[in-house]
């Protein structure tokens, strides 16, 4: 469970994101939960998983080495407190260079419109600026969140390769290539199909 002895200054400083995502929770809850999805979109721009191995249940660990190139290795493991399927997950969060533990708390909220809002909460930090960067990176994997939603769909596997540079935005964008090439495809195939009519 978790035990952190910060001093009430740090105990008192909190980060809070509200997202929201154009999905279904089931789905967010998924690409949460997946280390096969994770992989795909975890971690700010311009880093990446080399490791990402998780216990997806109350109690259960996590680890995760993020990268930006040869000889960077930042690692962040902890334990998973709360699994409530699909609506909240927290965990315990500790930056293994200080040891300082986080909680990390997710509710996942159901819109009308179908999309999920996520309300997002860690605390304690051991500095302001501790608490500044981790928005920083949280918000920056949450945009590459935001485009590898737009590849997968509730019933799909994976989409694309693990991230390697960082760049979730090239699975956005193969997708509309994807797109465009079906399209050409039919027009010819309606075109060709028309041609025969003709004849």
């Amino acid at each position: 469970m978790p035990n952190n002895s910060g001093t009430t200054e740090q105990l008192a400083l909190a980060l809070d994101i509200d997202r929201v995502f154009a999905a279904p929770r089931e789905l967010v809850w998924r690409l949460w939960s997946d280390p096969e999805h994770l992989v795909r979109w975890h971690g700010p721009k311009g880093c990446a998983l080399s490791q990402c191995e998780q216990d997806f249940r109350v109690g259960g660990s996590w680890r995760r080495t993020m990268t930006a190139g040869p000889g960077h290795a930042h690692v962040i493991f902890g334990e998973f407190i709360e699994v409530d399927k699909p609506c909240r997950l927290s965990f315990t969060y500790t930056n293994e260079r200080d040891g300082f533990e986080t909680i990390v708390t997710m509710d996942f909220l159901e819109q009308p419109d179908g999309t999920t809002r996520m309300l997002f909460r860690q605390t304690p930090f051991i500095s302001r600026e501790e608490r500044d960067g981790h928005g920083r990176g949280w918000n920056s994997s949450f945009d590459l969140l935001t485009s590898y939603i737009a590849l997968v769909d509730l019933d799909g596997g994976p989409k694309g390769r693990p991230r390697i540079d960082g760049v979730a935005e090239d699975f956005a964008a193969a997708k509309e290539r994807h797109q465009q090439e079906m399209k050409e495809k039919a027009n010819e195939l309606r075109h060709t199909v028309s041609r025969g009519v003709r004849r």
